[in-house]
């Protein structure tokens, strides 16, 4: 029996934002579209040539409540965090951090010229593990598998299992699946994404059609697939893109600045455990 094909049925128009000292970026996804997106939050690209949109980075702040997972595609920046991780995260590495009940930690420009290019995306975390131990999972890029796709391409598995393979990622409460997949023009690429889950596709390079209406995907665009089950993809030219899938939770959201929680006075308490030092 033929499965269904998930189509493209949201599109969401990234728009320039700062945040941390002043980094610029672009603001694909953010908590109030969170509903739509569950598990997803939030999702961020930073991509610039000219230092002074990146230079002053990221200092030191708090979260709680959520996850966050740094993809690096070009450049290096610098983890240091109060639980006393640090990380070195260079070109088609990872960071994935784990806020939980809170962390305070930096992310700051190991460069001062060049390309500095990556990807910010915010995971929630269902009620029941919101306020447990905060944890970090540095992934070099040698550690993340690779399997090669007939006809040329590769998936680049970072959460998740693809053709038996599992990703470099620890199992994750929404059995987050999240692959860097490379096609080269004219290649085809199907995949049976998990019953039920949230999908996102993010265009990093190039051009592709996605679905049986062949909707195009562009770099830069983030996009929203429908119910069904297998993913449908063909490279208009050499591409690359992430694939992020993941369980939604169903729960409700209070989102307000660093902080992610369930409600608001859960997030007022969020404040007031930072002032009083008690991340």
């Amino acid at each position: 029996m033929k499965q269904p094909i998930r189509e493209i049925t949201h599109r969401f128009p990234g728009r320039p934002a700062e945040d941390g000292a002043g980094v610029r970026l672009t603001r694909l996804l953010d908590p109030s579209q969170a509903r739509l997106a569950d598990p997803f939050l939030m999702l961020d690209e930073f991509r610039s040539d000219a230092a002074q949109d990146y230079i002053a980075g990221f200092p030191m702040h708090p979260h709680r409540g959520f996850e966050t997972v740094t993809c690096m595609i070009e450049g290096r920046m610098r983890h240091r965090d109060n639980q006393g991780n640090t990380g070195d995260l260079g070109p088609r590495s990872v960071q994935w951090m784990r806020a939980a009940r809170g962390i305070v930690h930096e992310e700051m420009p190991q460069q001062e010229n060049g390309m500095l290019w990556g990807y910010q995306l915010w995971l929630n975390l269902p009620a029941r593990d919101k306020m447990t131990a905060p944890g970090y999972q540095d992934i070099d890029a040698a550690k993340i598998p690779q399997s090669p796709l007939d006809g040329g391409g590769h998936v680049r598995i970072i959460a998740g299992s693809y053709a038996g393979i599992h990703g470099a990622a620890a199992e994750r409460a929404t059995a987050a699946h999240l692959f860097d997949l490379y096609l080269p023009a004219g290649q085809r690429f199907r995949w049976s994404a998990p019953a039920g889950h949230t999908v996102l596709l993010q265009g990093v390079v190039g051009a592709l059609r996605v679905g049986s209406l062949q909707a195009s995907l562009h770099e830069r665009e983030l996009v929203l697939l429908g119910a069904g089950s297998a993913l449908e993809l063909v490279a208009d030219t050499n591409a690359r893109l992430l694939i992020l899938t993941g369980r939604p939770i169903g729960e409700p959201i209070a989102a307000y600045g660093p902080f992610v929680m369930n409600s608001a006075a859960e997030v007022r308490q969020a404040f007031d455990d930072f002032r009083a030092g008690r991340f």
